[in-house]
């Protein structure tokens, strides 16, 4: 049986993550970390904390790319993020194209509804469903599979 993935939806407020099946067929939200003024690059910690609980053996972090396929300027805070944790873990840490994620998870919530519990509580359900999005097309694509790009 294959390792678990991590999918990170990576922000400058909030780090919405997500996890895979051990077969690596379906993406579930996980949780969401609030960062702190003084964490940078990241919760390098607590992701690899993460990736020995759940048996993790590869990492996916969103690259913010913009819809002209440009990067954002918090793509390279993203890729600082992947080369710590890279080196923290010595897993395998790919980037994969985030663009749309937040917005069609935001989407989500509102055409189900799911997020009537408070803004912050939304924001946090918003990263953590972005992250899922992103970690399913990541699999997605590993299985040959088209994620609408």
């Amino acid at each position: 049986m294959k390792k678990r993935v991590l999918g990170i939806d990576y922000g400058t407020r909030r780090v919405g993550i997500a996890i895979s099946d051990p077969l690596r067929l379906i993406a579930r939200r996980l949780e969401t970390v609030t960062r702190s003024h003084d964490d940078a690059p990241g919760p390098v910690d607590h992701v690899v904390s993460l990736c020995r609980e759940h048996d993790v053996d590869t990492i996916v972090v969103g690259l913010p790319l913009r819809t002209d396929g440009r990067e954002s300027p918090i793509a390279e805070e993203a890729v600082l993020f992947a080369d710590a944790l890279r080196e923290k873990t010595g897993l395998t840490v790919e980037m994969f194209d985030e663009r749309y994620t937040s917005q069609l998870a935001g989407r989500v919530i509102v055409e189900t509804g799911a997020g009537k519990r408070g803004k912050k509580r939304d924001k946090e359900l918003v990263d953590r469903l972005a992250a899922e999005i992103l970690l399913q097309g990541w699999l997605d694509t590993q299985r040959g599979g088209f994620f609408g790009r």
